[in-house]
């Protein structure tokens, strides 16, 4: 069994990742405590109702269409529509079941005596101003058919704002896959613990915003279901900056917060090495050193005044051939390696794999690596690696986890594991995967990142935040750390910048540029949060 949850972990409750298996057993376990399903339904759908109510007010969406399944989802849906009913919303319920469990049936009920609406067909829900879908939600293994998938059909092809309780109808919760058809919703709103399934980059296109709607899950009723094993947890602000190197000691200097190596760039990408360097200047980074190709030097030196430019011996095709005589890796705390280097850089790469420094590799570093047993080569390492790669980088580095995993991030968790290192697999909702089985998820993310250099940005910020964590002390879970760190306040630069330039107005050079300011927002809100809640426990 675990250890107890500590003070730090009470808000693990509200960040954990089950499986449809685990969440059933979190409420098995509430359910034989004492509290009657009944009441936690009236709970969670007064949580629904407030929610929306707040984003979807009387006065713009007064005609209110109720998906309503047979199960304890369409009870959930049913309570929503009593409780919008007495609020002055206009309800029009749709169940095209025959049949539906006890609980619900008396809501169904009780919403006949009150004069809900029902209607037998699809077509009246597209007249409505919002459609709250309440068919299936946590552990549905069949496809749907029939009239409700019928109906899915019909709506999906609407302009109707759609808010998914719990998870969209039709959506596997552990995989994310559509099951035959899914709702295609504009907000799901999670019910107590984050649903593995919606947090696969499959299911985003069918989630929409996801948001989590807590009901105070008991530790108690958690802790069993958790076991030994170290639950997967979504990316919090509070987690991110507690991995930040800071605050910084008054007597810091630039030998003491770290020297990061960046080997990256040729003639043909020299963008990448300016993108991965500036990242990692944002990083705070006390020194930063950069090989590039020699034809490169000067330029990256006027770029970049701030960093130690190494000009490398290069190929005929303009990548770096070899690093100078003599190289001295015990200068550096990290090296990140890849970015733009063409697969020329061969011999270069291999030399870095064998150092041993903390690595992180990125781009041709991992196309290096998964010409020739990866896992071998990783778990030998003397050192910490972390590796960040897309989808189609990682099916290269690890075919047989992709193929017999049930999901992108447990192939993650898997390969990390066999490894023995940490992997960011990028994406829209990004994981972060542990050799020791932790797993976390980037649940705030935004398509504004999906930029060319966007990637190369990330290394050299996880790079700079791992070299100045590593004169601590270089950990098993320093660079676990620091990819949460750097994962976060990546993503939330992306956000914020989106937010005033749309999300076409995210070039990487931008980024680069914003992420000491968000972050600066970042803390000031956080310590004003903790600011408030002080004041109120006091």
């Amino acid at each position: 069994m675990m250890p107890p949850l500590g003070n730090e972990e009470l808000k693990l409750a509200t960040s954990v990742v089950v499986t449809a298996q685990q969440m059933q057993a979190v409420e098995a376990a509430i359910f034989a405590a004492g509290m009657p399903i009944a009441a936690l339904m009236e709970k969670v759908a007064g949580k629904i109702t407030r929610w929306i109510v707040q984003h979807f007010p009387r006065d713009r969406t007064p005609r209110v269409g109720i998906i309503v399944g047979p199960g304890h989802n369409g009870g959930d849906a049913l309570v929503v529509a009593r409780e919008l009913h007495h609020r002055g919303y206009q309800i029009l319920l749709w169940c095209p079941f025959d049949h539906v469990k006890d609980l619900t049936s008396q809501h169904q009920a009780y919403g006949d005596y009150l004069g809900l609406r029902s209607t037998r067909t699809v077509d009246e829900l597209s007249c409505c101003d919002l459609i709250i879908d309440g068919g299936f939600g946590l552990g549905l293994a069949r496809p749907l058919t029939g009239d409700l998938a019928a109906g899915i059909r019909t709506l999906n092809t609407g302009t109707v704002p759609v808010v998914s309780i719990d998870l969209p109808s039709g959506l596997d919760s552990n995989t994310g896959e559509v099951l035959g058809i899914a709702v295609q919703a504009t907000h799901t709103l999670c019910l107590g613990l984050w649903k593995l399934g919606l947090l696969q980059d499959r299911a985003q296109p069918w989630v929409g915003q996801c948001h989590l709607i807590p009901f105070d899950v008991p530790l108690t009723a958690l802790q069993p279901v958790l076991l030994d094993q170290p639950p997967p947890c979504c990316l919090t602000a509070t987690a991110a900056i507690a991995r930040l190197p800071l605050p910084r000691s008054p007597i810091a200097h630039k030998y003491t917060v770290g020297h990061a190596l960046l080997i990256a760039g040729s003639r043909q990408y020299a963008g990448a090495a300016l993108l991965a360097a500036q990242g990692a200047i944002a990083s705070g980074v006390g020194m930063l050193t950069i090989v590039v190709p020699e034809s490169l030097r000067l330029m990256v030196v006027s770029h970049l005044p701030d960093a130690l430019v190494i000009g490398a011996a290069e190929t005929p095709s303009g990548a770096i051939a070899a690093l100078p005589a003599e190289w001295d890796w015990d200068r550096y705390d990290v090296v990140a390696c890849g970015p733009g280097l063409t697969a020329d850089a061969a011999t270069v790469v291999d030399a870095v794999v064998q150092s041993d420094r903390p690595l992180v590799l990125d781009a041709d570093g991992l196309n290096y690596l998964a010409q020739d047993d990866p896992e071998g080569r990783l778990s030998t390492r003397s050192a910490p690696t972390l590796l960040t790669p897309h989808v189609g980088e990682f099916r290269r580095l690890f075919p047989q986890h992709w193929q017999t995993a049930e999901s992108p991030s447990g192939a993650a968790s898997q390969a990390a594991i066999a490894a023995n290192c940490t992997i960011v697999l990028k994406g829209a909702m990004s994981a972060i995967a542990h050799a020791d089985g932790q797993l976390w998820f980037n649940t705030a993310s935004s398509p504004a990142l999906a930029r060319g250099g966007s990637g190369d940005v990330l290394t050299g910020l996880v790079m700079g935040i791992a070299a100045q964590l590593a004169p601590i002390a270089v950990t098993d879970t320093m660079m676990l750390d620091a990819a949460i760190a750097a994962v976060w306040w990546h993503a939330q630069t992306g956000r914020a910048i989106a937010a005033q330039n749309t999300d076409l107005g995210c070039p990487a050079s931008r980024l680069a540029q914003q992420l000491p300011r968000v972050l600066a927002q970042q803390l000031n809100r956080a310590h004003a949060s903790r600011s408030q809640a002080e004041s109120v426990s006091g």
